[in-house]
């Protein structure tokens, strides 16, 4: 397939261009005849718009963009914009240029006869099942305006989730980098100049200050292949849990960490909630609200045990049961989602449950950067210090004989 870059008249006389997908010029030419439209000009692109490079590109496409997108076209729908002329403003007035790309790339797909839903589907690396089966029921429902505002409601809310579990994340990434930084300066660099003026001392020196010295030299001789080992070693790891038994092993792992493991349980538990809230609200059947549940959680012991949840529910169980077995969601979840159906109001009390849980992340950010941030001082007051203690030992014992 050959990318085709082309300019045209529609039926109104309107100028429309695009990126289009073709076996060669002719097979171009008849697809755009097809569209009713009168060619200008018709060029081979060699750096046309490729999707699957779109989180290669310099401008990446961000939530914000997702949430900017649904709101602008749900306003313009609910104005009675026809979808083809709104597709068309925003693909023009978009600052990230791949965004806008894509969605001229959309816009001439619904010109030619597709759904928004079918044409949206063709961009997977752009828009998630999520967002297709909810623009699906908002079609097939009538509300598409409604909907699309409910989904940038879901995305605002789902990126504020992940800008706090950032926010959790980075501070301390960054000061454990900062110490491991300055501890190898210290290695490589200083204690090497200590080690010469101590030499001159002609003296024995103190067993911590030998031992450090010990581990400098052994670093300065082999720190490639120290290095070279962690490397492949974290790459090693990294191809792993790109497998499905390594990610299954890792996010077991991440839900029963110590400390963060309670943070990601109830980021997981709000997730499901927000989300399974949103497509039933949205006209989702549950049995796919499950399945596109399951495949947006983000970890894979939370969708094995949504798929097990599935299963059970097309069985003719309820929701809560297979829930309250998979042992990863609280009791209080369980029981409110048992409620919900009890009283035909799943989708009001999965909200609830989000809104809460949305809380609880923010109270533990809080308090996980109020508890790391003494910790971290501690550990690197103990690491410097032990090292700075230990090249000051051998001057303190000269001191102490010559005093003596």
């Amino acid at each position: 397939m050959t990318n085709f870059k082309y300019a045209a008249k529609d039926r109104d006389g309107k100028n429309v261009t695009g990126i289009l997908d073709a076996v060669d010029r002719n097979a171009a030419i008849g697809m755009l005849r097809k569209r009713d439209l009168v060619i200008i000009s018709l060029d081979e692109s060699r750096s046309g718009f490729n999707l699957s490079a779109v989180f290669k590109s310099k401008k990446r496409i961000k939530l914000e963009d997702l949430v900017i997108f649904s709101r602008q076209l749900a306003t313009m729908v609910d104005a009675g914009i026809p979808l083809v002329s709104a597709l068309d403003i925003l693909g023009e007035q978009i600052e990230n240029k791949t965004f806008s790309a894509c969605i001229i790339e959309i816009r001439n797909e619904v010109e030619a006869g597709s759904s928004l839903s079918e044409a949206l589907a063709r961009h997977k690396s752009v828009f998630s099942q999520l967002f297709v089966n909810m623009v699906k029921a908002g079609e097939s429902s009538g509300m598409l305006d409604e909907i699309l505002d409910r989904l940038a409601l879901y995305l605002e809310k789902t990126n504020s989730l992940q800008r706090k579990i950032k926010s959790a994340l980075v501070y301390p990434a960054v000061v454990s980098s900062m110490a491991l930084a300055i501890t190898l300066v210290l290695l490589l660099k200083v204690i090497p100049v200590f080690k010469g003026i101590f030499a001159g001392f002609g003296a024995q020196l103190p067993r911590p200050t030998m031992i450090l010295i010990m581990i400098s030299d052994t670093l300065q001789k082999y720190f490639l292949i120290c290095a070279s080992i962690i490397i492949a070693i974290g790459f090693a790891v990294a191809r792993y849990v790109r497998t499905e038994k390594g990610k299954l092993q890792f996010d077991t792992l991440l839900l029963h960490l110590p400390v963060f493991g309670i943070l990601f349980t109830k980021v997981a538990v709000s997730k499901f909630t927000r989300t399974l809230s949103t497509l039933i609200r949205s006209g989702v059947p549950i049995l796919s609200a499950l399945e596109i549940v399951g495949k947006t959680s983000g970890n894979a012991l939370v969708e094995h045990a949504i798929d097990n949840v599935r299963a059970n529910v097309r069985e003719g169980e309820s929701v809560a049961e297979p829930l309250a077995r998979s042992k990863i969601f609280p009791p209080m979840v369980t029981r409110m989602v048992a409620v919900g159906e009890q009283t035909g109001e799943l989708e009001k009390m999965l909200s609830k449950i989000a809104d809460f849980y949305d809380e609880q992340v923010d109270a533990a950010v809080t308090a996980l950067t109020s508890m790391m941030e003494p910790f971290i001082i501690a550990f690197l007051g103990i690491v410097i210090g032990s090292i700075v203690i230990c090249m000051f030992l051998p001057i303190f014992k000269i001191t102490s004989i010559v005093s003596g």
